[in-house]
């Protein structure tokens, strides 16, 4: 048989074309599955960026200032008002927290039942302790009873009057932090028995004396934390918590909410002067004029502001609301049930559901 004709390195040059293809396609397949990726990455934070805000703004909503519908305060029978040790503000009515020198205010309206409010404390707190350690962000925080007149009991009430105890202990913010950690479920009014205030003080180390306890027991600042809740109906806010930067509602703009980022990178900037969406550092404040608490310097990390009326059950439509909160690394749920009713101006009433 003669021998046959193959050109020369036909098969050779096969084989290189296919090598080639196939280091191709895996080339594309990589680059594809690195776009998946960061494409995923991008989907997953602004899924918990979007659902801790959702807490917050939906609390926010719902809340619509449940308490203007709730006149009878029995401020009355609380006794004088008696602000706690270092209180600071307009009547003072704020405790604050952090470096009085430093140029950005965060205005904290919140409530102990609250469970907006423990999304808000869970989600932000780490970057809060970061810049008040920094000497970057103080805190002028306003305490309120506005679940009392929702859902009944005492907690709001007893709890923020445990913790104006703790500040005139100095140990404010420890209790602060733990009161928020162990909140019971918002239907229990578990703060409304001191025994168990009393027993959360064991948890901050030099808190549990005989002073802070009588202080407790006498419900000394419940007068102050009546005026505070006034000063809060007044304000016209929408709900707790109500959280403002240099006077500047951080949950105003849904679409572009301050996530714990976007406020490290605002204070930062304000530190150094560059603006960073924030307005210059300015006292403590309300969303109202009627409500704001001027922050005034003062001595130590912590000062304190006078005033709110005792929460009563509230005539209006009670309403619920149930928002998952999630930060990187964990989540949490929070419930938040308020009374919706009154608008603005007080010449309506209506009740607010989601």
């Amino acid at each position: 048989m003669p021998p046959r004709f193959v050109w020369p390195n036909v098969s050779e040059k096969n084989d290189g074309a296919n090598r080639e293809a196939k280091r191709s396609a895996r080339e594309r397949l990589q680059v594809e599955r690195e776009r998946e990726k960061k494409r995923e990455k991008r989907r997953r934070t602004l899924i918990v960026a979007s659902a801790v805000v959702g807490v917050l703004g939906l609390a926010a909503v719902v809340g619509l200032i449940a308490a203007n519908t709730d006149k009878g305060d029995g401020s009355a029978d609380a006794g004088p008002v008696s602000a706690p040790s270092g209180a600071t503000g307009k009547d003072a009515l704020a405790i604050q927290t952090g470096k009085p020198e430093a140029k950005s205010t965060l205005t904290v309206w919140e409530d102990f039942r609250c469970p907006a409010c423990k999304a808000f404390e869970t989600n932000y707190r780490d970057t809060v302790h970061e810049l008040e350690a920094k000497g970057l962000l103080k805190v002028d925080y306003h305490l309120v009873t506005l679940i009392d007149g929702n859902m009944g009991g005492s907690g709001s009430l007893k709890g923020a009057n445990a913790a104006a105890c703790a500040q005139d202990a100095g140990k404010f913010a420890e209790y602060h932090d733990v009161l928020f950690e162990n909140q019971p479920q918002e239907t229990s009014d578990a703060y409304g028995t001191n025994a168990k205030l009393l027993e959360l003080a064991a948890k901050v180390p030099g808190l549990d004396t005989p002073a802070f306890r009588k202080c407790v027991e006498d419900g000394t600042h419940n007068s102050w934390v009546n005026k505070s809740f006034e000063a809060f109906r007044a304000g016209k806010f929408r709900g707790t918590p109500s959280v403002l930067l240099n006077g500047k509602d951080i949950f105003a703009d849904q679409a572009n909410p301050v996530t714990p980022q976007k406020l490290k990178e605002q204070v930062e900037a304000a530190a150094k002067g560059t603006g960073g969406g924030a307005a210059s550092a300015s006292p403590s404040a309300s969303a109202s004029a009627s409500a704001s608490a001027s922050a005034s310097p003062s001595k130590g990390s912590r000062t304190s502001g006078a005033g709110a009326p005792p929460a009563s059950s509230s005539a209006a439509a009670k309403t619920s609301s149930t928002a998952s909160g999630s930060r990187a690394g964990s989540a949490g749920t929070a419930t938040g049930t308020s009374t919706g009713a009154g608008a603005a101006t007080g010449t309506s009433k209506g009740a607010a559901e989601d």
